[in-house]
């Protein structure tokens, strides 16, 4: 099995009871939250204060500069834009995907954060080509051996977050059944801790079904072999991020060079976690944005950035004389670099591509079979973003349709309620409905055309946009959906 060290989370809770992979019995018998009220994951924090993110105040390093919010009426309008994008996926893929990728790099807006993640992974594709396959898994008990470590790392993963702060609640639960349904999914592979956040984050932002999808292509697509036993994948991929730097930062390189410090010492957590677990929420989202569609070399750049900054310079090296000193300083980077505005500018200007990437891959693979034999894990070819998972993975229109979870039906004339005797209400709504239907019929095509109601409510369901079009604004915090709350709730 493939473990990480886990951040501490500040006061440390007490082990649970195993739980052997049961929704149930991650709770209290008598319905209560277990821990005590000091625990992160006990009852007292439920009545917090969080932040627009779901985590308690200053929990995650939320910025609380108004000025790096993005205005209402600009979050309609990509709303807007992204709803039509999801309606013809395919063209937006294959024509235009240059201005989808832009899109993503501006931040998807959050009310359509999860749905977009799924499109762009090819974990939509994926749910309706295996419509059956979760239900399957999630029917299962499950072996023994992950089910023990899971449920132990249960109330680690985002302990501050309010879907996940009460122990046994519906986000541990949720959590708990996407973790064993991938071990059930791949046993040669079965759990490893640092997929707990990442499962943790997609559920922050859609149901289990599409997290345990969205969770599949990120370990098959996009990061193939990190969570394998032996970890060779992040131990290449160090390798490559070494060799990457000393292009990005000479300085940088010959230091960490100098004192003798592997790679995978600083960048396991971050490659592994997707700077999850970095990195300020804001960032963390911006950052995800990007990696779903431009793949791994967004990880890179992070990472390079990162580097850079902390250690670009002979001043700032002034501080880190040896190897431990230097490893503090990589565990604690200067929050003003890991800011959105301006780690997202530099990710973005960094000219690192994915064929570099791919270059320093073969020539490090090469090293490694000449160094230390062949790879024991064969890991699948890692695709570099959604245009290219799309393109490797067959797919029909239907695939792709949107299936809208709520239907709104019209009331019938029957079901309004009567007024002045039982048959009465009934009599009256049908007078009033030819009545309607003859004002209709007698309308000029102007009028016609003047008039909104037209559009029944199916109308806007298959056009979401229209919505979008003729609801107005009301006051200056309202959109599509609340920016307030950017989690799955």
């Amino acid at each position: 099995m493939a473990t990480i060290q886990p951040r501490s989370n500040g006061l440390r809770p007490k082990e649970p009871k195993s739980l052997r992979g049961t929704e149930a019995g991650l709770a209290d018998p008598e319905g209560n939250c277990l821990g005590s009220d000091l625990e992160p994951n006990g009852c007292a924090n439920a009545d917090r204060r969080t932040d627009k993110y779901g985590f308690i105040w200053g929990s995650q390093q939320s910025s609380t500069d108004p000025a790096t919010d993005v205005p209402p009426e600009v979050l309609r309008h990509r709303e807007a834009k992204w709803l039509e994008m999801l309606n013809d996926w395919d063209k937006w893929m294959s024509k235009r995907h240059k201005k989808l990728k832009l899109r993503c790099q501006k931040g998807i807006p959050p009310s359509l954060r999860g749905r977009a993640w799924l499109y762009l992974s090819g974990g939509k594709v994926k749910r309706e080509q295996n419509q059956t396959r979760f239900q399957e898994l999630d029917s299962q008990s499950g072996d023994p051996k992950w089910l023990d470590v899971i449920e132990k790392d249960l109330h680690r993963q985002f302990p501050f977050h309010e879907m996940f702060m009460a122990r046994g609640g519906h986000g541990q639960q949720d959590l708990l059944r996407v973790l064993k349904a991938y071990t059930l999914y791949r046993p040669e592979e079965g759990y490893c801790q640092a997929q707990a956040p990442i499962a943790a984050v997609l559920l922050m932002h859609m149901p289990a079904e599409d997290a345990f999808w969205t969770l599949v292509q990120i370990c098959e697509k996009y990061l193939p072999g990190y969570y394998s036993a032996g970890l060779e994948a992040i131990q290449l991929d160090g390798e490559i991020l070494f060799a990457l730097l000393k292009r990005v930062s000479p300085v940088a390189h010959r230091h960490l060079k100098k004192h003798k410090l592997d790679a995978v010492l600083y960048m396991t957590e971050w490659f592994m976690c997707a700077f999850s677990r970095t990195l300020p929420w804001a960032s963390v989202l911006r950052v995800w944005d990007m990696f779903f569609s431009e793949g791994v070399k967004i990880i890179f750049r992070v990472g390079l950035v990162l580097l850079k900054c902390m250690l670009g310079s002979q001043e700032k090296l002034k501080a880190c004389q040896g190897q431990y000193e230097t490893m503090e300083l990589l565990r604690a980077i200067e929050p003003r670099y890991m800011q959105e505005a301006f780690l997202i500018r530099e990710v973005m200007e960094l000219a690192v591509s994915e064929r570099d990437i791919e270059k320093e891959h073969l020539s490090q693979l090469h090293h490694w079979k000449e160094t230390r034999g062949e790879l024991h894990c064969k890991s699948p070819p890692r695709m570099h973003g959604a245009q290219a998972i799309m393109a490797a993975e067959p797919h029909s229109h239907q695939d792709l349709q949107q299936k809208p979870t709520i239907v709104v039906e019209e009331r019938t004339a029957s079901s309004s309620p009567a007024q002045g005797g039982e048959g009465g209400g009934s009599r009256n709504s049908n007078r009033a409905h030819k009545e309607k239907k003859s004002r209709k019929s007698s309308a000029s095509p102007t009028e016609k055309a003047n008039a909104n109601p037209s559009l029944d409510n199916h109308s806007y369901i298959n056009q979401p946009e229209l919505l979008l079009r003729d609801t107005p604004l009301q006051g200056s915090n309202q959109t599509l959906s609340s920016t307030e709350h950017d989690t799955y709730l």
